[in-house]
């Protein structure tokens, strides 16, 4: 199997439907980091022990979802049906609901750190953020699957509660920022802290 075409050599590329852009367009720049990220959490999914199996199993389905965002991003709007549906929106919600109970309340912003698989978990919700943000540019551009947005907007979220929930197994003590405040108020109901994930 011969693994280059050529047709990249003059900086352009073939999208879905076989629509040429070229290779430093928003959308190719857009699914190219969906792809640095899925790339980054094939790495922490390497790191990970056989007690981590559980974990790894959901962040194999979760670039299994990465892949269909990428390939939605990677598609003219009408011109063949999405794959990623709201399904995914509530699936990844109900994660982050579970990841959040778990670890201890925390009064202070986490520095990213701890236990080094929770690390790259961090350094992966950095990297979905600047995703997002992309994402957000191509939107005001073109018409794409606005379930992506949503989805990407959470996942940052989803990757927080992981590796809160890494460092907590582990028995790994999260770095926390001392120079400020409180920033979150346990003392709060539920139902009266903000929804950061909506």
């Amino acid at each position: 199997m011969q693994l280059y075409t050529k047709r990249g050599d003059y900086g352009n590329t073939n999208l879905i439907g076989q629509r040429t852009i070229p290779k430093d367009n928003i959308r190719v720049e857009t699914y190219g980091t969906l792809d640095e990220l899925n790339s980054l959490i094939g790495v922490i999914v390497s790191q990970m022990d056989e007690e981590d199996n559980r974990l790894k199993s959901e962040l194999i389905d979760l670039q299994h979802l990465l892949f269909d965002c990428g390939t939605d991003l990677a598609t003219f709007d009408g011109e063949r049906p999405y794959k990623v549906k709201k399904e995914a929106v509530e699936w990844i919600e109900e994660q982050i609901d579970v990841y959040a109970e778990e670890p201890p309340i925390i009064e202070k912003f986490v520095i990213p750190g701890g236990h080094p698989v929770a690390s790259l978990l961090h350094l992966a919700r950095t990297v979905t953020r600047r995703a997002e943000h992309l994402i957000v540019t191509l939107n005001r551009e073109e018409k794409i699957n606005t379930v992506v947005a949503i989805f990407v907007n959470r996942l940052s979220d989803y990757l927080f509660a992981l590796a809160r929930i890494v460092n907590h197994r582990k028995g790994v003590a999260e770095p926390l920022y001392e120079r400020g405040g409180k920033v979150f108020h346990p003392e709060l109901k539920k139902e009266q802290l903000p929804k950061t994930h909506y």
